[in-house]
């Protein structure tokens, strides 16, 4: 019989393909261009840090203006393995040469927007021929100058991909085979489901480049428009994408990205022998954007969100009290969270008790024992329902007020039990 009591006793699973997967960062390019966030050069260089703190392996960034060039500068002068600065251009000369004036980077992605929309409408070329013969001379010029190059195949789930992406594929890895081909779910249009073909299916796309076209480098960059980001680059890595393209909370247009946290977190704790990546700095980076860069991130978002560790009903912390396996999907500590345990109307007495056991603690600085049956909890638990009943009150109990129930009900009655052991009865 199999017993799951414990986050070890839970199994991991495999990607059945086998490959070692890595992260390519765009909070810097992506990200930056999301309505209303401007990043300065030093905001730049702190999410640098914090990717290097979780040991991502990429970071693509912009090169065009003085700002980004200085902060490339900057990153790279850093002299650190991780992640790595890479840059991005247009597909057009000029652009390339912008990437190969900055000494140190060594890759660049080259946008290739592949949709008739794109195409046509947007970039005005008369046809997909024309655009074709733009995008192999774009790369044949940044393998001629020694760059590494990766295609980023814009809005590819919109695209005829048998009859021009799949042929220009194959003409990108005829210049370079190590490219590494993003595929680009530009408006987030891309199913996650085996069976679904073009230009929706994410798994056809990824196992035709990989079976039937031998590529040796896929990566996909999902936008979030329909919310199957996550769905879509796990659904990538499952059929044999070796990489993926992100953003920390997903920033990005319109909808933003897949969210890097969310992905590093599910890659350590759900695949077997996937340990490369530290989360500790996670929370402390979703605090910073919030703080610096103005993003808002809401309380219950996965991983960071301050309502992740946060109990209030009370089965939920009563179990927690008990053993966090039982109402946690990981430990706090292993994003750089902590638990928080919330009065409200939901709350039963064994919460109850252990916060005014915490609260006599920093009161009183000794150890304090307080049994669930002491009438004065009742009358703590009877005070705080009158508020919710009478008063309508819609919001937690805070620590203060707490404290003053505590100070008011506890403080002048024997309940306390001393680091030497002697013993109060508690009545």
């Amino acid at each position: 019989m199999k017993v799951y009591k414990n986050y070890d006793d839970l199994p991991k699973i495999k990607f059945p393909r086998g490959q070692e997967v890595f992260i390519s960062d765009s909070t810097i390019r992506d990200g930056s261009q999301m309505p209303g966030v401007v990043m300065s050069k030093n905001h730049k260089l702190q999410i640098f840090e914090y990717l290097h703190q979780i040991g991502i392996e990429k970071l693509e960034t912009f090169v065009f203006n003085h700002r980004d060039k200085e902060a490339a500068k900057s990153m790279l002068n850093k002299g650190y393995e991780f992640p790595e600065v890479t840059g991005w251009a247009r597909a057009n000369p000029a652009d390339i040469d912008l990437v190969l004036e900055m000494d140190g980077i060594e890759e660049t992605g080259i946008l290739m927007s592949v949709s008739d929309s794109h195409v046509i409408d947007k970039m005005g070329l008369p046809n997909r021929e024309a655009a074709e013969e733009k995008y192999l001379d774009a790369l044949q010029y940044a393998v001629d100058h020694g760059l590494r190059t990766r295609a980023h195949i814009e809005d590819m789930t919109r695209a005829d991909n048998y009859g021009f992406v799949f042929p220009l594929v194959e003409k990108l890895i005829e210049i370079d085979p190590d490219c590494i081909i993003r595929l680009c779910d530009t408006l987030g249009m891309g199913i996650p489901f085996e069976g679904v073909d073009e230009p929706y299916g994410i798994p056809t796309m990824v196992k035709y480049l990989h079976d039937e076209m031998n590529v040796k480098n896929i990566e996909t960059h999902v936008h979030d428009d329909f919310g199957l980001g996550m769905a879509n680059t796990l659904a990538g890595y499952w059929h044999g994408a070796n990489w993926s393209s992100l953003t920390f909370l997903g920033i990005g247009e319109r909808a933003g990205n897949t969210e890097i946290e969310k992905v590093v977190l599910f890659l350590h704790e759900r695949i077997e022998g996937f340990d490369k990546y530290n989360l500790e700095a996670v929370t402390e980076f979703a605090r910073f954007m919030e703080k610096e860069i103005g993003i808002r991130v809401p309380r219950n978002k996965a991983v960071v969100g301050k309502n992740i560790f946060a109990h209030e009903s009370g089965i939920h912390t009563a179990g927690v009290i008990k053993n966090p396996f039982t109402y946690e999907a990981y430990l706090p500590e292993l994003v750089g969270g902590k638990r928080l345990l919330l009065i409200g109307d939901s709350s039963g007495l064994e919460v109850l008790r252990h916060k005014v056991e915490e609260t006599l603690n920093e009161l009183m600085g000794v150890r304090a024992k307080v049994m669930k049956r002491d009438p004065r909890l009742k009358e703590i638990q009877d005070h705080i329902h009158r508020l919710y009943d009478e008063e309508l009150r819609v919001s937690s109990i805070s620590d203060e007020e707490l404290r003053g129930y505590v100070e008011k009900y506890f403080m002048f009655e024997p309940i306390v039990e001393s680091e030497t052991h002697e013993k109060t009865n508690i009545r």
